[in-house]
Order: C-alpha cells, then sequence, then structure tokens
C-alpha cells in the first residue's frame, strides 16, 4: 500500500537539512565585476595604444620565476624581498616566487633570448598581475596589476625623457593631473661618497637613536633607503639631511640636467625631490615617481614610477646593457579615473538589437544575429527571453539605435520589422535587403551626427 503525500513530506522536513561551506576572498584580493570594466579597457586601451606609438612591443613573462632573480636584483635588503614576496618550495624543492614586480622578469627575457642581438633599443611593454604580500589599503592589494614599460640598450638621456614623457601623457590623457618627482641617485661612486656624509649626518646630534626599528637595519644595510622612510620621527629628520645631487660626479650631473631640460622643454611639471631614491637596489642616475597633483604623501600615493638601471642587465648575466622603465599601478589608475567623472564610451553605441516571438522566429534570429556580426555590424540579442516587452526594454537599457524583430508573421512574409528605438517608428523591410538597409541608416546616421557637431562648433 502506497504512503499517504503527507506522511512523505514530513518526514522529508524532519531530515537535517545539508548546509555547504561558503567562501570568500583571500585577504587582500578583489574580484573585478561587470561595471568595473569599463574602466579596465579605458586604462588598458590607453596603455596598449601609447606603448604602441612609441614603438614598444609587447610582452608577456611568467609570473612565477625563480626567487633568487629577485634575490639578486631587487635585493634582499628591500621591502619587497625580505617582507612582501610571496615565496615557497615546490614540489621538487625549487624555490619559487610569484612576481612581486615588473623589471627583473623582463631582463630576464631580454638576456635569455638574446636581445642584444636585435636593433638596439628594444622596447617593450607589459601587463599583467603582480603579487606581494603588503598591508591591504586604499589603492593596494596583494594582487594587483601593473603597466611596465622598459628600454633596453640606449644610455642617452633623451631615453630617460621619453619614458618619462610616456608616463606623464599616460596620466594626462586619461585626464588624470599628476607632478613628476625626480631626482637622480648618481653612479656606485656617488652613491658610495653620498652614503659616507649620510652615516656622518646620523651620527651627530643622537639622530641614530630616534631612527625607528627598520631604519637602524636600514643603516647598516642600505643606508639610502633612510630617505624613503615615512615614520613620523625619521621624516622630521630629513629636513636637514645632505642631498644626493652635491654628490654627483660631472657625467651623472650633466646627464640629469639633460633630463630636466627635455622636461622643461616638453613642458611636463616636474618637482626635483632630494629625498626620492626608489626602493629597489638596481636604479642608478634618474629616479622617478608619479604623484596625484595636490597629494603629499609620496608612497601612499605614488601612481608608479621608475628609472635607469644600467648595470641590472650584466648583473642578471647579460652584456653590459644600458635601460631605463617604469611600472604604473592599474587599481590606483582606476580610482583616480573615477574621480574625474569622465564620459566613458559605450561598447554599445550604435548597436543593433535582434528581437524574436516563438521558437522558429528564435531560429532565423539566430542566423540573422550571425550573418549581421560576421558583417562587422555591432549586433546585440536576449535569445533566452520570450517576451517581446523584456526584449525591448533590454534594447533600451543597451541604448541600441535599431531593433529588428521577428515573429510568426515576418517569418511567412519573408521581411523583418526594423524599429528606430528613438522615436518608436517601425517599418517592414525584405529579410534579404535587410543589411544593405542596416548599413545605408547607420551611414545616414553617422553623417548626421557629423553635421551637428559642425553646426556645434560653428555657434560656439
Amino acid at each position: 500500500m502506497p504512503r499517504p503525500a503527507k506522511k512523505i513530506a514530513k518526514e522529508k522536513e524532519a531530515q537535517p537539512q545539508k548546509k555547504y561551506k561558503s567562501y570568500a576572498r583571500l585577504r587582500g584580493m578583489r574580484d573585478v565585476l561587470f561595471d568595473e570594466y569599463k574602466y579596465w579597457d579605458l586604462v588598458t586601451n590607453k596603455a596598449v595604444d601609447l606603448s604602441r606609438t612609441y614603438g614598444f612591443k609587447r610582452i608577456e613573462t611568467p609570473a612565477l620565476e625563480s626567487l633568487e632573480l629577485y634575490e639578486k636584483s631587487t635585493g634582499e635588503s628591500s621591502d619587497i624581498v625580505s617582507k612582501e614576496m610571496y615565496s615557497f618550495v615546490d614540489k621538487s624543492g625549487e624555490k619559487i616566487a610569484l612576481r612581486p614586480e615588473g623589471t627583473p622578469g623582463l631582463v630576464r627575457a631580454y638576456v635569455e633570448h638574446g636581445m642584444f642581438n636585435l636593433p638596439q633599443p628594444v622596447k617593450m611593454f607589459l601587463i599583467g598581475p603582480f603579487f606581494r604580500h603588503d598591508k591591504p589599503q586604499s589603492g593596494r592589494y596583494r594582487q594587483f596589476s601593473q603597466f611596465n614599460l622598459e628600454m633596453f640598450g640606449e644610455p642617452s638621456p633623451v631615453a630617460d625623457a621619453q619614458i618619462i614623457l610616456i608616463a606623464y601623457n599616460f596620466f594626462k590623457e586619461l585626464q588624470v593631473p599628476v607632478q613628476i618627482q625626480v631626482n637622480s641617485i648618481g653612479c656606485k661612486d656617488d652613491r658610495k661618497s653620498y652614503v659616507s656624509k649620510l652615516l656622518d649626518f646620523y651620527k651627530e646630534r643622537g639622530r641614530k637613536s630616534k631612527l625607528c626599528q627598520d631604519c637602524r637595519k636600514r643603516l647598516v644595510k642600505n643606508p639610502l633607503r633612510l630617505l624613503d622612510c615615512k615614520e613620523e620621527k625619521c621624516a622630521a629628520m630629513l629636513a636637514d639631511v645632505p642631498q644626493i645631487v652635491d654628490s654627483l660626479c660631472d657625467d651623472c650631473r650633466n646627464h640629469f640636467i639633460k633630463v630636466l631640460e627635455y622636461l622643461d622643454e616638453l613642458d611636463i611639471p616636474y618637482n626635483l625631490n632630494p629625498l626620492l631614491v626608489r626602493g629597489l637596489d638596481y636604479y642608478n642616475k634618474t629616479v622617478f615617481e608619479i604623484w596625484p597633483l595636490g597629494e603629499d604623501q609620496a608612497r601612499q600615493a605614488s601612481l608608479g614610477g621608475g628609472g635607469r638601471y644600467d648595470e641590472l642587465v650584466e648583473q642578471m648575466g647579460g652584456r653590459p646593457t644600458p635601460a631605463c622603465g617604469f611600472g604604473l599601478g592599474m587599481e590606483r589608475t582606476i580610482a583616480k579615473v573615477k574621480e574625474t567623472n569622465i564620459p566613458l564610451k559605450n561598447h554599445n553605441e550604435d548597436c543593433i538589437f535582434i528581437a524574436q516571438l516563438g521558437e522558429q522566429s528564435r531560429r532565423k534570429a539566430f542566423l540573422l544575429f550571425e550573418e549581421l556580426r560576421r558583417s562587422g555590424i555591432k549586433v546585440r540579442q536576449m535569445f533566452t527571453k520570450d517576451s517581446l516587452k523584456a526584449q525591448l526594454e533590454e534594447a533600451n537599457k543597451l541604448g541600441a539605435k535599431f531593433s529588428l524583430i521577428l515573429g510568426q508573421k515576418e517569418i511567412i512574409d519573408g521581411t523583418v520589422l526594423i524599429r528606430d528605438m528613438e522615436s518608436g517608428i517601425q517599418e517592414v523591410v525584405d529579410y534579404k535587403k535587410i543589411r544593405t538597409e542596416l548599413e545605408k541608416r547607420l551611414a545616414n546616421g553617422e553623417k548626421r551626427e557629423e553635421l551637428r557637431n559642425e553646426n556645434l562648433e560653428v555657434r560656439s
């Protein structure tokens, strides 16, 4: 005898419901959601366009590299290597690191692929993810994206100036007002002379005892980084610190003067910042950072930076090769773009929406969609919906210029209903002529827009 349905339902209710664990993002990580990508597209396209305009070619390097690559280039005493880098031993016992910055991997690629045999300078750029176990804060994540641009094989100051120009134009054309902070840290001999003066400075008046814990270590391992500390008690002493530009040799001084002359000629706003040294071991001569205009906290506010690294290629096993470049943070750039509220291009501008009613019409609409797409017309659809009202509402949201409507009657008659989404006027068009009709109407719309813009210019 079958059991009553009510009894079966009660038994199901009495059974404990299985609970599944939900998962959240790791700390310092983030998801880039749908609406955010219009900013990513804008910024990425600008980076690609500028790089190619100035003759740089795109490259990609692995996110995983040998740990030694960064210890040797970035410096074991640097914050990136000693505090922030994600590193581990893999199953084969090899010491691996997730890339915390771009330049060492690009230098490795330059050497490994024998790019010194190519016509010099070799100009490359990279856009991709990087990883640092950094303290999460506004605009800073443990997985972040960066735009790196590097030039190998060019020693002249014009290379430094062009690198700075591209970085400046990147922000200017995104309508983000910035100022270039620039300095020269000279050559090895200059830095040796300057470090001696710096150590004498901190020995005077008990300054050494006032340093933070990190700076006491830097005093022994890398005194130049004392200038980069943001701790209040350390920063307070920097007003009287000796300036490194006073220790430059004639060659480094002349190089730096020529860089500044180019920047003056190009009308790039810059500030001579004697405390700017950058936090990486491989830099020499020109160093720079990009700060949002009106903000003072260098490290917290910096949108990116770079400089010259003439000895790094040789240190990584290559031939002596002068080089310079920069790295710009994509997330921080996007945050600044959002602040400007600049109008963004609508990817659906001048699109055609295809709506359908009924199973047979949907099949025909599929074919029409593919035909128009392959012909270069920007088409959109919502074939999963049956309601014509819902489909036309979606067409309105997208800002479609015209909607093509296919129903049972249109299938029988061999026609398409074309609806002007702005005026609401509908016309019946022969199915075989729909592509020609659309191209004509879109072309007429472009002409009207051009005439309207010309009239506005005349009136203004």
